[in-house]
């Protein structure tokens, strides 16, 4: 049996089903993680159909139609990757890949898939290798994404799962890209990153828009915030720490009821850094509409905002503002 260093601690080996009681028990800890993705987590309920499961795998080896490979940390099976499909005749192979928790964070599944890849170009001479997702499995597409993958189109209820049609997203790498540069990869993933710290800002802005009699959508600011996150308002001499449900409330009150009218705010300049998982954004902006009793009014102000890399994407973690002296709402 060949074993695959992927990273401190951790291998890549075949995976057979004289190893289903193992394979079973990985799986129930992985379960919740895989099940609405995996169909055959779903089936591998038991020693029995765990078997049964790897057993395809085997056949498919034998017939060189598919592979199915673990990754063990520190000895423990962990999650794993394979060739659902490998058609010598067309030169086209599909790869997926599951993990449970304990495996998460330490780019594994990354490292076993692009030995996949480049196994089945150098060695197999596949012309193309495929990465079937459902849209919704945002850590399958970042996976799809840091493997140098692009992506194609979408086949729309294209199959049946639990009793729902679900869509297919569809990712690829041709031989030709292959490798790819490794900064090209990471400039990629970076790019990726930054467009979607600037989409929740974007998000994130407009939900305070009333321009035009339009109604602020504030349930922008629960989707773009982390559960627990907070807001700080730090203006003048006044400090207050806001949870996410506290500040929809007040800001719901003063954008609806007269309070703060043709009400926009808008990002002018930002600076934003990055690291691994954890991200900063230094951002100037401006606002203006009309305030009750005061008039019309254009101000300016400066936010910090943190964010965090969670497995259905960036969300912010925390913002505080201040705003430039004429105090506003």
């Amino acid at each position: 049996m060949f074993t695959l260093p992927i990273g401190d601690h951790a291998q890549l080996r075949p995976l057979e089903p004289w190893q289903a009681q193992e394979f079973l028990d990985h799986i129930d800890r992985a379960r919740p993680l895989v099940d609405p993705w995996i169909p055959w987590a779903t089936f591998s309920a038991d020693l029995e159909s765990a078997t049964a499961t790897l057993q395809r795998y085997a056949d498919r080896l034998a017939q060189d139609t598919g592979r199915i490979y673990g990754i063990w940390l520190d000895g423990t099976l962990v999650g794993g990757v394979m060739f659902t499909r490998f058609d010598r005749e067309s030169g086209t192979c599909e790869i997926g890949c599951w993990l449970e928790p304990a495996g998460e964070g330490r780019g594994l599944v990354t490292q076993a898939g692009r030995l996949l890849i480049d196994w089945a170009f150098t060695e197999r001479g596949m012309s193309r290798v495929e990465w079937w997702v459902t849209p919704e499995n945002k850590r399958s597409i970042e996976t799809a994404r840091r493997l140098g993958m692009t992506r194609e189109g979408v086949l729309r209820r294209r199959y049946p799962y639990r009793g729902v049609r679900r869509d297919s997203e569809v990712w690829s790498v041709l031989s030709d890209e292959w490798p790819p540069p490794a900064d090209t990869t990471a400039d990629a993933t970076a790019n990726a990153d930054k467009a979607e710290l600037d989409r929740l800002m974007r998000d994130l802005f407009g939900a305070f828009n009333t321009i035009g009699g339009n109604r602020p959508n504030l349930d922008i600011i629960r989707a773009v915030f982390l559960p627990q996150g907070s807001i700080i308002k730090n203006v003048g001499d006044t400090t207050l720490i806001y949870d996410i449900d506290t500040f929809v409330e007040s800001r719901e009150k003063i954008l609806t009821d007269g309070t703060l009218t043709e009400f926009s705010e808008w990002e002018v300049a930002e600076r934003t850094e990055m690291f691994g998982s954890i991200a900063h954004r230094f951002s100037d902006y401006g606002k203006s509409g009309f305030r009750e009793g005061e008039g019309w009014f254009e101000e300016s102000g400066h936010k910090t905002t943190q964010f965090i890399r969670t497995p259905e994407g960036w969300r912010i973690a925390s913002l505080a503002w201040d705003d430039d002296p004429a105090i506003g709402a």
